[in-house]
């Protein structure tokens, strides 16, 4: 395989994996200040809120990291396999698509999560 296309798949994996980071960050320090105005307009605890918002920050932000590493395997190997035998692509492109939807599911959970709290 070319030095280029792993440097690409590199370059995705880590832009997946600095945006969950990045996602997290901002929804751990939006945290107090959804927490204390959820508080005053619900009857439900402010800690169960904030707990309720890290626990959809980790869904994502985990899922995305494992999206991330799964299709860093997974792209690296589709290349390869790919540069043997081109006819192979639409069951690569299933593979990397497959590896891709943990990054929904998380997503999904995420969404379950805050509208349990709402």
């Amino acid at each position: 395989m070319k030095t280029s296309h792993k440097f690409g798949l590199a370059v995705i994996a880590l832009s997946v994996v600095f945006t969950a980071l990045v996602a997290t960050v901002l929804l751990v320090a939006a945290t107090p200040a959804l927490a204390a105005e959820a508080s005053a307009a619900k009857a439900m605890g402010g800690e169960v809120w904030a707990w309720g918002l890290m626990a959809a920050a980790a869904s994502t932000a985990l899922a995305a990291l494992g999206a991330g590493i799964a299709v860093g395997k997974v792209g690296t190997a589709a290349i390869g396999a790919l540069a043997e035998k081109p006819e192979l692509f639409g069951r690569l492109l299933i593979f990397v698509g497959l590896a891709e939807g943990i990054a929904i599911y998380g997503l999904i959970v995420s969404i379950l999560i805050l509208n349990r709290l709402t």
